[in-house]
C-alpha cells in the first residue's frame, strides 16, 4: 500500500501556514510546520482547533495523522518568547488556546495518530498525548520540562500522562524533569509502536488506512466509551455501552457491515 499524499481542500477558513494539511485516502495528514523547532503559538493553536472542527464535518475523513516537519522535531512545545515578559493576561489566553486546540484533537470523532519523528517536548508531547495512538521513531525523545522554567503543563499533560504511564513515571517526567528516549517510552506505555528513523509518518498512514475498513459510525460511537473510563469506573459505563450498541441499529452502516460479512464481501460504508 502506498503512502503518497495529495493536497487537501479543507474549505474556506483561516488556516495558518504553520500547519500543512494533505489527504491520503480517508486520512488527513497534519504537519506541524513552524521551523526551526515546530513550536506552537497563538496562530497555530487557533488553526488546529479550526481544522479539527472542519474534519469533524468531512464525511470522507475517518482518521488523522499528526507529525512534525523535518528530521529533528515533532514539536518543541510552546514558544517561550510569549511568556518572557510575565504578562498574566497573555498567559491566560495561551493556556486557553492550548486547551481548546488539544481538547479538540482529543475529541476528534475519528482515530488520531501521532507520528513522533523527533523531539516531543512540553506542548509538543501534550499534542501527542491528545492523540489516540502514538508511533515514535527510535531517535525521538520526550519530556514535559515546564517546571524547569517555573511553569507547568497546561494542555492536559498532568492528566493524560499519568493515565497512560502511571503516577510514578508521570512524576518522574513532570516533577523531576526526566527526559525519556523512545525505547523507554515504549516500555512504559507512552507510545504503542517504535519504528526506524524516517518511518513514523508512513507507518502511521498505513495504520490509519485500516480505520477505513471499520464503520465510521461505529468508530465514533465506540471512541467516547473507551475514553469515558478516565472519568468513571468501568461498571459505570456498562449500561451506556449496551445502549450505544442498540443505538447502532439505527445506522445504515450496521446493516451493511453485518450483511457484507455474511455475504463474504467488503462493506460499502454509508457513514450514517
Amino acid at each position: 500500500m502506498t503512502t503518497a499524499v495529495e493536497p487537501y481542500q479543507p474549505g474556506i477558513f483561516d488556516l495558518t501556514h504553520k500547519l500543512t494539511v494533505e489527504k491520503h485516502g480517508h486520512t488527513a495528514l497534519i504537519t506541524i510546520n513552524h521551523p526551526p523547532a515546530n513550536t506552537w503559538d497563538r496562530e497555530s493553536l487557533i488553526g488546529l482547533k479550526q481544522l479539527i472542527e472542519h474534519l469533524n464535518h468531512d464525511d470522507q475523513i475517518y482518521a488523522l495523522v499528526v507529525t512534525g516537519q523535518g528530521p529533528k522535531f515533532f514539536s518543541a512545545g510552546a514558544d517561550l518568547n510569549l511568556f518572557a515578559d510575565g504578562d498574566k493576561a497573555r498567559a491566560r489566553e495561551m493556556a486557553r488556546r492550548f486547551g481548546e486546540a488539544f481538547e479538540a484533537l482529543r475529541d476528534f470523532r475519528g482515530v488520531s495518530i501521532a507520528a513522533i519523528n523527533g523531539y516531543a517536548m512540553g506542548g509538543g508531547l501534550e499534542c501527542a498525548l491528545a492523540c489516540d495512538i502514538r508511533i515514535a521513531e527510535r531517535q525521538a525523545q520526550m519530556a514535559l520540562p515546564e517546571a524547569a522554567v517555573g511553569l507547568l503543563p497546561c494542555a492536559g499533560g498532568t492528566q493524560a500522562l499519568p493515565w497512560l504511564v502511571g503516577e510514578g513515571w508521570a512524576k518522574r517526567m513532570i516533577l523531576c524533569g526526566e527526559r525519556i528516549d523512545a525505547e523507554t517510552a515504549l516500555r512504559i506505555g507512552l507510545v504503542e509502536q517504535l519504528v526506524d528513523s524516517g518511518e513514523a509518518r508512513g507507518t502511521a498512514l498505513l495504520l490509519a488506512a485500516k480505520v477505513a475498513r471499520q464503520s465510521p459510525v461505529a468508530v465514533r460511537t465506540i471512541k467516547p466509551l473507551i475514553q469515558g473510563a478516565r472519568e468513571r469506573g468501568p461498571n459505570g459505563w456498562l449500561p451506556e455501552e449496551r445502549e450505544r450498541f442498540v443505538d447502532l441499529f439505527d445506522a445504515d452502516d450496521t446493516r451493511e457491515g453485518v450483511n457484507a460479512f455474511l455475504e463474504k464481501r467488503e462493506p460499502h460504508w454509508r457513514n450514517k
